[in-house]
């Protein structure tokens, strides 16, 4: 199977490159690069250095599934006439995640490229949509924040164990922001990240109408109230999320919640309920989600800490993940499940 990636000269697409590379089953045979186009990757990626392909303006050459790793707005543009010509997509970006064009805009600001594709997109979580997936031509790649709270609540959710009132606290290093990032956002200057913590996206998160979608669904209703406040702390890679909601039954004990969520993960390779609090550490490198959940008795709520890598899990990892899917290859092939540690 032949493969592409467009913008490969991000964190993303440079962290799929060095996922795809050793696959059994995949040639890489195509990347993209816009301000790059001409030179070699290794000249760009240096760490890339066995990889060594031109980067190309557009995909070069035919291709069984194409991912893009373009920034919102830009990815669905660049995707529409593959899609339309039959190539499978995975879009890492955020412009099929949602359904509803309007919702879209009022998450992102600008107008949709292309709504017409919107109704094939599956929403790419194998642990919920695993069947859809297989079958689908073009998936949306979740966003590292929505994945990780998704994967935290999930269970509980789809159970009916908690009131609809979601709140998730979320952490995240500073790779987050991608490597355009690293010119435009103080946060992300070595001097003002190190030693420091911000929340943002107080007024708004286009990751937050993402969480509430795909909650929603699993309770089976129109609309989810999700509050959901990001973090920069200064790290290079993770997603750290601790998520509340009210139990309906006050009663619910530990041990209950436990073992639902542990049978709703028990044949979902990437996902492990662990039984001591993780770090977000045990996740850098791997495409493991660590989920650990617990009950706050005098409150009546349920609080759920989940830990995954953003640039594996959350990004790089979860699409080939479910490029395996897409191609009938075995989930798990080439993907680490372990960490780096330290």
């Amino acid at each position: 199977m032949k493969v592409g990636i467009i913008n490969v000269t991000g964190y993303a697409g440079s962290e799929l490159a060095r996922l795809l590379w050793h696959h059994p089953e995949v040639d890489l045979v195509s990347v993209t690069g816009r301000s790059a186009a001409g030179q070699r990757l290794p000249e760009v990626m240096p760490h890339l250095w066995e990889i060594d392909l031109q980067i190309t303006e557009t995909v070069d050459g035919p291709v069984d599934l194409v991912f893009s790793a373009l920034p919102s707005g830009a990815s669905a543009e660049a995707l529409a006439p593959l899609v339309e010509g039959g190539t499978k997509a995975i879009d890492i970006a955020a412009d099929f995640r949602l359904h509803n064009a309007d919702n879209f805009k009022r998450a992102y600001k600008i107008d949709h490229p292309a709504p017409h594709l919107l109704n094939q997109a599956v929403y790419g979580l194998p642990e919920i949509h695993r069947e859809a997936i297989k079958t689908s031509n073009l998936v949306a790649n979740p966003g590292c924040f929505p994945e990780a709270s998704i994967l935290a609540m999930a269970p509980a959710v789809r159970a009916g164990i908690v009131g609809d009132d979601v709140i998730v606290s979320a952490l995240t290093g500073i790779s987050g922001a991608g490597r355009g990032g690293l010119a435009t956002n103080i946060m992300d200057h070595f001097a003002e990240a190190n030693e420091n913590a911000m929340a943002y996206g107080l007024d708004g998160h286009g990751h937050q109408p993402e969480i509430a979608q795909e909650l929603a669904e699993l309770r089976e209703a129109p609309s989810a109230r999700v509050t959901f406040i990001p973090h920069r702390i200064p790290m290079t890679r993770g997603i750290f999320a601790t998520c509340y909601a009210p139990l309906i039954d006050e009663t619910t004990n530990q041990q209950t919640v436990r073992d639902l969520y542990k049978e709703f993960y028990k044949h979902h390779p990437f996902v492990r309920v662990t039984d001591v609090p993780p770090h977000s550490k045990q996740t850098t490198g791997s495409n493991m989600c660590l989920v650990y959940p617990t009950v706050d008795e005098q409150a009546g709520r349920l609080v759920v800490v989940s830990c995954i890598d953003n640039l594996v899990k959350g990004a790089a990892g979860q699409a080939m993940q479910n490029m395996n899917l897409m191609l009938g290859i075995p989930e798990e092939t080439a993907l680490p499940p372990m960490a780096l540690y330290p």
